[in-house]
């Protein structure tokens, strides 16, 4: 494969060769004439998505091999499905669709909770070159329908329930609710009933899903052309007017297969976990279709990183299944930390097979990353990507060459991504200053072609503040050795007496103090500075700082590492922070919070119960 700079620069320079290539590791039903025209790849290539996740494999004689592992400790259940047995239920259950009158093109939502139904369900759609849309499942019955009302499935799948630590969400009351608000009436709901709450059908309406499963005769793969959409997945936090990112099939097909060898360093046969949910674009990327293409086993978690039953949950189910790869966010990391800040827990289990520990979703602050690092012994990888490019832009491509490390840094542009750092002029930025990350157009395979049926919006929100780029949203700088730094969202710069100052450096330095655990900071309207930097601060389980002392420490520690321009003076102590299901932490509704600003409660959020919290924290600085 050469090392990473002959790669990249083959990819940059010849995209056309360089993903041709990659296209070969896909089954084509027309192999693609053309890589890139009229701003599509493989516009002339036809294929079926779980054809290439599913049924090829088991054509190779690997039908045996482990598919997918479902482990549940919130219902006790560990099941395994080998490649021939998936492929069995996603055919019958593609077959239920298909008698349903589910065909090519059409829209299917799929509102369920992390078990093997939820894949089978997207490949199921996959199979007949439907498109489908996943909620996340246990969303509000409002948002819920706003999507409904956008995406107009013919069907929706979902479940009775969904089982967490503490209690058991009943989907179905929702699901009837999101559809008394929505304008859009699918034909059919599909429920699968959980012993923990059986469901009431509504006749008419409401299918038993094992019931019409089982009287379903098999369907086969539907060709569909490349550019055609494979899913729509809502962007977390959207009210009123949905963002629907769209994914086709061709282009997506090629870039998660090329990124398992090539960014995770995978091979077919090994057991891969992406420790997320199927609601999010690491679930769609990384535990559906990627370790699927690729012929690996994934590994599908229905539990907690803490509390499903302690700390070392993720290191039973690492050793328990001999996962190879671990790809989570830090936010995970840094909830078993606090609960197990000397890892006593994972010293528990024979973690001897994990080869990596992939980190993304949110920035990896340096002392996580120390942290995970010295109690594993193993490459700790933080990467970039977002929902929008489908797979990472940024990356220490252990398949083609490990790099060194820089903390803080998600390493170098992945092969294809042609990032650059843009100044408020569209000049770029010289290394070490920070201004707009954008990725130079073309956008390679697997990112976003445009938002569901809303053209201007994609065009408005990514394309036009700088042509002839793609803006990310995100700031940052590169190095002199061409490392990316992303310090956060372009609104997390806050401007303190006309100094524009990155919180996230601001939280590397509060994270480096011994008794945090996690922190988050935000400006703060300030009327003779205009914003003011405020810290909020998770300490360690056991740590019993007064929280005055530990303000003193962390303003001299600001003053010390950024200077006396930062202004920091307010460190608040909270039990919590708040943050999307996904682990983002919400700073935007914070600084609403903050500024005394009416706020409604993000969809996306774990536990509406924080933002009261914070609130009352500000109260008493």
């Amino acid at each position: 494969m050469g090392g990473y700079d002959e790669v990249y620069q083959r990819s940059i320079q010849r995209p056309g060769e360089f993903w041709a290539e990659a296209a070969r590791g896909i089954d084509w039903d027309v192999a693609p004439a053309t890589v890139h025209g009229e701003g599509r790849w493989f516009p002339d290539g036809r294929l079926n998505t779980c054809h290439n996740a599913v049924d090829r494999h088991v054509a190779a004689g690997r039908g045996g091999q482990a598919a997918l592992i479902h482990d549940s400790p919130v219902t006790g259940v560990v099941r395994t499905i080998t490649y021939a047995e998936l492929l069995d239920e996603v055919a019958r259950t593609a077959g239920m669709l298909r008698g349903l009158g589910v065909r090519a093109g059409d829209t299917v939502v799929i509102y369920l909770p992390m078990v093997p139904e939820a894949v089978v369900a997207m490949l199921a759609c996959a199979r007949l070159g439907a498109v489908h849309s996943v909620v996340f499942g246990g969303f509000a019955a409002g948002e819920l329908a706003v999507r409904i009302d956008h995406a107009r499935p013919k069907v929706i799948l979902s479940a009775s329930c969904g089982v967490e630590p503490a209690r058991v969400v009943a989907y179905k009351p929702l699901l009837d609710a999101a559809l008394a608000q929505a304008e859009h009436r699918p034909e059919r709901c599909v429920i699968l009933q959980r012993p923990q709450c059986v469901a009431e059908l509504a006749e008419g309406r409401d299918l038993d899903w094992a019931e019409a499963v089982r009287d379903a005769r098999p369907a086969g793969c539907v060709s569909v052309p490349a550019t055609d959409p494979l899913y729509i997945l809502y962007t977390s936090g959207t009210t009123g007017s949905p963002k629907g990112v769209v994914r086709d099939n061709g282009g997506h097909a090629v870039a998660l297969h090329w990124s398992m060898a090539g960014v995770y360093g995978a091979a077919p046969g090994e057991v891969y976990w992406a420790a997320s949910d199927v609601g999010w674009v690491v679930g769609h990327s990384y535990i559906v279709y990627a370790p699927l293409l690729a012929g690996c086993t994934t590994v599908l978690y229905e539990g907690k990183p803490v509390g499903t039953p302690d700390p070392g949950a993720f290191w039973r189910v690492v050793a328990t299944h001999g996962v190879r790869t671990l790809f989570t966010a830090p936010t995970a990391i840094r909830a078993i930390k606090k609960e197990d800040p000397s890892g006593s827990f994972a010293k528990k289990w024979d973690l001897s097979g994990l080869r990596h520990l992939f980190l993304a979703g949110e920035r990896l602050d340096p002392d996580t990353y120390h942290w995970a690092s010295d109690l594993l012994g193993i490459p700790v990888i933080d990467h970039w990507w977002q929902t929008e490019t489908g797979w990472p832009m940024a990356a220490n491509c252990v398949g083609i060459e490990t790099l060194p490390i820089k903390p803080g840094s998600p390493t170098k542009p992945a092969p294809g991504w042609d990032i650059r750092v843009l100044d408020p002029d569209g000049k770029e930025c010289p290394p070490g200053v920070d201004g707009a990350v954008t990725v130079r157009l073309p956008l390679p395979p697997g990112s976003l072609p445009t938002l569901y049926r809303d053209e201007a919006r994609f065009a408005r929100s990514y394309l036009e503040r700088y042509p002839g780029h793609y803006l990310t949203g995100d700031g940052g700088h590169l190095d002199d050795d061409g490392y990316l730094y992303v310090m956060g969202r372009i609104d997390d710069v806050i401007n303190v007496a006309g100094h524009r100052l990155s919180t996230g450096s601001m939280e590397e330095v509060i994270a480096s103090h011994p008794d945090v655990a996690e922190c988050a900071v935000i400006g703060v309207a300030d009327e003779l500075k205009g914003q003011l930097p405020v810290g909020f601060v998770v300490l360690k389980a056991g740590s019993e700082r007064d929280p005055a002392d530990l303000e003193r420490e962390l303003t001299a520690l600001m003053r010390e590492r950024i200077g006396p321009v930062a202004a920091f003076r307010r460190a608040v102590v909270v039990s919590r922070l708040p943050k999307t299901r996904s682990g983002k932490i919400l700073r935007a509704t914070m600084r609403d919070i903050a500024d005394g600003r009416p706020y409604a409660t993000p969809s996306t959020i774990e536990d509406p119960a924080a933002l009261p919290e914070i609130a009352q924290a500000m109260k008493g600085t």
